[in-house]
């Protein structure tokens, strides 16, 4: 994978100890706990309804010492922003045809040593009836867990549920990942974008 700011010796310290003091000053909860001992993972991120969302994403990745790469639809990496959104960890993503998007993500958990890569099931920021499922076949492919994790910012708490591991049965699974949300996905379902 590409080098983030995650790796930068001098912005990483700096932003870690920033972070973590912005969450407390503010009164964030935080509970990722599920997280420890885990090299490699699929970090699922819901709800998914504010550009303040990877910001956030970002601050907790300091916080916890996870060095994230995250998802995103090619269109936020043109020029001349491409490079920024790559240091930040971004990996652009071409919906518009069949690139095998999860061949491509599931090889690189297997060539890396440690990679945490955070997804948004939901693909958008606008209303969905139904989360898209190539976050689960990326785990499941590449033999890794996915770690559900939540942030409620209404609340000031963010976290992750639990370490899941897939069973194959895509259905089952993903209604058991959502279960696990509670009623944090309906709550938050006003402030998605219409269509």
């Amino acid at each position: 994978m590409h080098r983030t700011i995650f790796d930068s010796p001098i912005f990483a310290p700096a932003l870690r100890w920033i972070s973590r003091k912005i969450l407390k000053l503010k009164g964030w909860e935080l509970d990722f706990e599920a997280s420890k001992g885990v090299d490699k993972c699929v970090i699922i991120g819901a709800p998914h309804t504010s550009n303040w969302d990877l910001p956030y994403a970002l601050m907790l990745g300091f916080s916890q010492e996870l060095p994230i790469y995250w998802m995103g639809k090619i269109q936020i990496f043109r020029p001349p922003f491409r490079g920024l959104m790559m240091w930040l960890g971004g990996i652009p993503i071409d919906r518009s045809g069949a690139h095998n998007v999860v061949g491509q993500a599931a090889n690189q958990f297997r060539s890396a040593e440690q990679l945490y890569m955070v997804i948004a099931p939901e693909g958008t920021r606008s209303k969905v009836e139904q989360w898209k499922t190539g976050f689960y076949h990326i785990a499941h492919q590449a033999g890794v867990p996915v770690l559900p994790a939540y942030l409620d910012l209404k609340n000031r708490k963010a976290g992750i549920y639990c370490c899941y591991h897939t069973s194959g049965d895509a259905e089952k699974d993903i209604q058991e990942i959502q279960s696990l949300y509670g009623d944090l996905l309906l709550r938050h379902k006003h402030n998605q974008l219409g269509d």
